[in-house]
């Protein structure tokens, strides 16, 4: 059930965009336990200067080709799983495309299960009973 948006420069080609779309799915899969059909993302293209980012932060140094990937999902993974998402996804980034790994910046946003609808107006996660 993540949700996934995926910030990038307007001049990222489209097969680009698509594979990070792939990556961060396939890290999802195999880190998150998520099914492969559950597949939700948003991406978001920018004009130059309406993405910012520190040229430096933590010791990183990021370049103009910096992608913000926000991924909200709902609370239960252990560190060591996200951490394990976070790597994938940068590793296969970095393998996959001309962007470094250096400016893949993920955000992982938890949120209770009762806060999802996927249509009909309905929390479909939320046992009936607890609905009352």
């Amino acid at each position: 059930m993540p949700l996934v948006r995926i910030n990038l420069s307007e001049a990222t080609s489209p097969q680009v965009a698509q594979i990070l779309s792939d990556v961060v799915h396939q890290a999802l899969v195999d880190t998150f336990n998520v099914p492969p059909d559950d597949r939700f993302q948003i991406i978001d293209r920018h004009a130059a200067g309406d993405i910012v980012c520190a040229e430096e932060y933590l010791g990183i140094r990021h370049s103009a080709r910096v992608v913000f990937v926000q991924i909200v999902c709902a609370p239960g993974r252990t560190v060591d799983m996200k951490q394990a998402l976070y790597a994938r996804i940068a590793a296969q980034v970095e393998a996959r495309t001309d962007i470094s790994a250096r400016d893949v910046i993920i955000h992982l946003v938890e949120s209770a299960r009762e806060n999802w609808s996927f249509g009909n107006g309905v929390a479909q996660y939320v046992p009936a009973s607890a609905s009352r």
